[in-house]
């Protein structure tokens, strides 16, 4: 397992530690309804895992070489992370996403700039020629992350999201390595 700290201003992404365990698990399932949930995919329900079962997955997706699911911190508090999944393994197509915890967070350039170093790491240690986002278009915030990035859309099926009982559009947004390299000069 390889440690990752990337910084940018006062934003760092670093390898979930030992000591992390159990605020990481207090974020996610300290509250019966957290407000984080309301926008990271509200149509599916939060999965609870008992400490013991969440150590053990955080120990697993830490072990791979490139891990898949990191800290965001800022002045030294756990306020979120970004992660990745493989959609398909053959062409390497990986979705990323990013959750922020804390909502005082929200709203101050943190999410862009953690996006910004996360997807920079993820193409320069992984054989990726493309990457993406998946969201809902009532998480415009997510929206808006993916265009300062560079990235485009590139699929929207409409009204296939139902969150309090309105519809809304799957959005998937995207770009690939050289896209990435022109937008980062």
């Amino acid at each position: 397992m390889a440690t990752v700290r990337l910084q940018s201003d006062d934003v760092v992404l670093r390898t979930i530690e030992e000591a992390d365990i159990e605020e990481l698990y207090h974020l996610l399932y300290g509250e019966a309804n957290p407000e984080w949930k309301k926008w990271d995919a509200p149509y599916y329900p939060l999965e609870r895992e008992s400490r013991e079962s969440f150590r053990e997955s955080v120990q697993k997706v830490s072990s791979k070489e490139v891990s898949s699911w990191i800290i965001i911190e800022v002045n030294g508090l756990i306020v979120g992370t970004v992660s990745y999944y493989i959609e398909d393994s053959l062409s390497m197509w990986i979705e990323t996403g990013i959750v922020m915890y804390r909502s005082g967070n929200w709203n101050k350039g943190i999410g862009t700039k953690a996006m910004k170093l996360w997807i920079a790491y993820l193409f320069q240690a992984l054989p990726i020629v493309r990457i993406g986002i998946t969201t809902w278009s009532g998480n415009v915030r997510m929206m808006n992350v993916g265009t300062k990035l560079g990235m485009q859309i590139e699929g929207r099926m409409r009204k296939c999201r139902v969150v309090d009982g309105v519809y809304y559009d799957s959005i998937r947004m995207g770009m690939l390595r050289e896209e990435w390299e022109q937008h980062e000069l």
